[in-house]
């Protein structure tokens, strides 16, 4: 998953975004009101954690804001990713607030950090529409498990290929742009660059050869996943 944490609190986001980088996601994080806003507005997220007691700007600690708000300007310019709110703040007409303003889930501080990976991928999940065993010819993506098999047989892949082939198969049959692969597995240290992901798709092609599973170019448009029969 390509994963928003907007949260100030140093030690905690340090944890959360340890914890989600070691299974395999890619965390990107704002500390602020400003960043928060600026990172939802040009990047493509599949979920975003969300702090409500947030800095209005990454350099004036002083001024606070409310998440909420930034939760409601995304709201309202139809981006309908996935949010799950993160925050002390745990009373009833608190949850009511950050659920009447858009949010898909709540978790109070102190949290179980298996709790909010698991809640984040039923949260994509139930945004894609997607089931937990996605299977193309003998492919099999196992989503709750976030592994692949190939022909029965667990399949490892290299970080950026299982990225590219992960996009292409949530859901499969969906056209992947260029553009959207490239923004899903970037991140501010690393930019994945048109030749790279053409390398890696060149590269699943030659492993998926004789699966029943192929990846498409539909020129102008981007790649799509399809069973071969």
């Amino acid at each position: 998953m390509r994963i928003l944490l907007v949260e100030d609190d140093p030690v905690l986001s340090d944890l959360v975004m340890r914890s989600l980088r070691e299974a395999g996601h890619r965390v990107d994080h704002a500390i602020a009101l400003d960043e928060g806003a600026h990172w939802w507005s040009v990047q493509s997220f599949d979920v975003v954690l969300l702090d409500l007691n947030l800095p209005r700007t990454a350099h004036e600690r002083s001024g606070v804001g409310s998440g909420l708000a930034l939760l409601r300007a995304a709201r309202a310019r139809g981006d309908r990713t996935p949010v799950l709110i993160l925050t002390a703040r745990d009373r009833t007409e608190e949850r009511i607030a950050g659920l009447d303003a858009g949010a898909d889930d709540y978790l109070g501080k102190p949290f179980d950090l298996g709790e909010v990976e698991a809640r984040l991928r039923a949260l994509v999940r139930r945004a894609r529409g997607t089931d937990d065993r996605v299977e193309v010819g003998q492919l099999l993506l196992h989503r709750l498990a976030g592994r692949f098999f190939l022909a029965g047989q667990a399949w490892d892949l290299p970080a950026r290929e299982f990225g590219v082939l992960h996009e292409l198969m949530t859901p499969p049959g969906r056209v992947v742009s260029k553009r959207e692969l490239s923004l899903k597995l970037s991140d501010a240290d690393d930019t994945l660059g048109d030749n790279a992901l053409e390398a890696f798709i060149s590269r699943l092609r030659r492993k998926l050869a004789g699966s029943g599973a192929a990846i498409r170019t539909l020129r102008g448009l981007g790649y799509v996943l399809e069973d071969e029969s």
